[in-house]
């Protein structure tokens, strides 16, 4: 039976709250199933003894350990008081806020059995739940879902982002380089390509289904032949040769390229890093109005083609960390298209960390994409249509990361990877005999209860699975239900641009204020320059001792900041020469000439996740609030 659609009264209930309004019922849940647990601790061999005596308590040993612990805990309690306030409507810096009920209560039932997710051995039921978290998420963004119908996708959580990323980038090379090995071991009978080059640019779909020819021709073979060819190919993978003498015995092929956006999230440099490609085979791609511009990936891949140079995976972003702004994911899917005929394969991969969960507001309860004009109810301006777009691409692109512990609102730790067809998942495949156990899988679940085998991490904490699997069983990923958090944040967003314009307007004698760009999502940036100001060096030095005001700083009381926000950096790199020419001349400064010290804009940058920034209730806006409290900085920045 479906849930019952979220209402107002039910949101209600799904935080602590900023001032703690719900802490009788997670208090009575902490102490329900610590009891539960102390239960079946105590019924697990109840023949058994205690092994700590009754009267260990009087014991000055255990005393003076209990006072030992007791004082730390106090003195850890103290000091994380200094902790950033991401539960306040008046935090709206980085991509943090409250953590949603479900998810913190599991995390904490979880925690005391603590079971390790690399094995069902370690961890019989987290696994199974994990498994099903990359169900319900390959679900909200359009992938096949039905683990009784192959290929279905698969995914898996991860420590955050950049580890999702990171196993994007594995299987993708994983992926792209076996068609290469199976040639080099001269495998008969698969109709391999006739060279390495084209080999090495089948693309994602044809490649798997080598991979899937691969594996059922050796399962046919006898047992003597079986061990030989599977011996044979593994010598000539990438992951055994490693990447320097796979493309010294193969030296028609270069190392590939990954294009990303200039916008890209750090984490890919660290990934090109971490897997040996190197940082020079990053390509960050322009971008107009800070996202992904198609023309020019269509440029880069002409040029690609022209010099035979292989492309590993087109990376898009779906809500950028600093701006929140998507990419064109349907160009990219299309390109990725487009060019394989041509003989240049690659992966296409979602950078949706950020903005993966608003993809619930697209979805219906019976998983079918909603029309635009469905979403669009409610709200001003969302979807743009290029949003809309971007979200109907996401079911056909080759992997996607989303983090829950971001727009999931759910304790750090618990990022997410997910392929839309796993079927190469086996080429990235770790044996250790002490933890996986080389019985026949079962079915698309047991398949993947040893997870320790696919993933970067050799230990994972089942009682994040935990977590997450809960919430999307009390919220399930729909716009009738988890979508009413977005939803609720969205309509923030377009709140808080209404009211800088009508800041603007009110300041316009004192400081010129301008929205660079129209949010996509959730996050607003607010460009500032004091009136007669012509040198984006002092509007920037402006625009920082603003922020002064607006972050945390350890040595003072968080109590004498009234709202925390963040800054970022606008560039002409990110929104090319005639956007940043917009800009400026908006804000009334002149482009930094060469040798100029800056030629980025500094900027204010608001993440609108707080459910209770407009405070209905009560009849309070933060959003107004805030602005009321810039204008007064403002004022106090000024010379007089």
């Amino acid at each position: 039976m479906d849930p019952t659609p979220a209402t107002p009264g039910m949101l209600d209930a799904c935080f602590l709250g900023p001032y703690a309004e719900n802490d009788g019922l997670l208090e009575k849940l902490v102490v329900e199933f610590l009891r539960d647990h102390v239960y079946w601790r105590r019924n697990f061999h109840p023949e058994d003894p205690p092994a700590i005596p009754t009267d260990a308590a009087f014991d000055p040993g255990y005393r003076a350990f209990e006072a030992r612990m007791r004082r730390e805990l106090h003195q850890l309690s103290a000091a994380l008081k200094k902790s950033v306030p991401f539960h306040s409507p008046r935090y709206i810096g980085h991509m943090a806020s409250d953590l949603l009920l479900p998810g913190l209560a599991a995390q904490i039932l979880t925690l005391p059995y603590n079971p390790n997710n690399v094995s069902e051995d370690a961890a019989p039921v987290t696994v199974d739940l994990e498994v099903e978290v990359g169900l319900q998420l390959a679900r909200m963004v359009g992938y096949p879902h039905d683990p009784d119908r192959d290929p279905c996708a698969f995914g898996h959580l991860t420590s955050g982002g950049t580890l999702a990323n990171y196993q994007a980038l594995r299987l993708a090379l994983a992926l792209k380089a076996f068609p290469v090995a199976l040639r080099a071991a001269g495998v008969p009978d698969l109709d391999l390509p006739g060279d390495d080059w084209t080999a090495f640019n089948l693309g994602p779909s044809a490649a798997t289904a080598l991979v899937v020819r691969w594996k059922d021709w050796l399962a046919a073979q006898p047992a003597g032949a079986h061990r030989a060819w599977k011996a044979k190919v593994e010598a000539e993978r990438i992951e055994r040769r490693g990447l320097v003498d796979f493309f010294a015995v193969h030296p028609d092929l270069r190392v590939p390229w990954v294009l990303a956006p200039i916008t890209a999230h750090y984490s890919w440099s660290k990934g090109m890093k971490l897997l040996g490609l190197g940082r020079a085979q990053l390509r960050l791609m322009p971008e107009r109005d800070m996202r992904l511009d198609p023309a020019a990936l269509q440029e880069t891949l002409e040029a690609c083609l022209r010099l035979r140079q292989p492309v590993l995976a087109a990376v898009g972003v779906f809500g950028t960390t600093e701006y929140g702004t998507v990419d064109p994911i349907d160009a990219l899917v299309a390109a990725r298209d487009a060019w394989l005929p041509r003989g240049l394969g690659f992966s296409v991969h979602v950078d949706a960390a950020w903005g993966g969960y608003l993809a619930t507001l697209f979805r219906e309860a019976d998983g079918r994409l909603r029309p635009r004009e469905a979403v669009a109810e409610g709200f001003a301006r969302f979807p743009r249509l290029h949003v809309h777009a971007a979200v109907e691409a996401l079911a056909a692109s080759d992997s996607i990361t989303i983090d829950p512990h971001k727009l999931g609102y759910l304790p750090y730790g618990a990022g997410a990877f997910l392929c839309r067809d796993p079927r190469a998942m086996a080429l990235l495949a770790e044996s250790a005999d002490y933890v996986f156990h080389d019985h026949a899988p079962r079915g698309y679940r047991a398949r993947y209860r040893n997870l320790g085998q696919f993933i970067p991490e050799g230990s994972k904490p089942g009682a994040n699975v935990a977590a997450v699997y809960v919430t999307h069983k009390v919220l399930p990923l729909d716009h009738a239900h988890f979508g009413q958090l977005p939803a609720q944040t969205v309509r923030a967003a377009e709140a808080f641009h209404a009211e800088a314009l009508a800041f603007a307007a009110r300041v316009r004698d004192r400081v010129r204020v301008e929205v660079p760009f129209p949010p996509d999502s959730n996050l607003v940036c607010v460009a500032f320059n004091p009136v007669g100001n012509r040198d984006i060096a002092v509007a920037n030095g402006f625009v920082r001792r603003l922020h002064d005001e607006l972050r945390v700083d350890p040595r003072a009381p968080l109590q004498d900041r009234s709202f925390f926000g963040s800054a970022t950096t606008l560039r002409p790199q990110a929104l090319g020469e005639a956007g940043m020419r917009r800009i400026l001349d908006a804000l009334g400064l002149d482009p930094a000439t060469e040798g100029d010290a800056e030629d980025h804009l500094v900027i204010l940058r608001h993440t609108l996740m707080n459910p209770w920034l407009i405070d209905r209730h009560n009849g309070i806006s933060y959003i107004a609030l805030y602005f009321r409290h810039l204008e007064q900085r403002i004022d106090a920045l000024r010379p007089a």
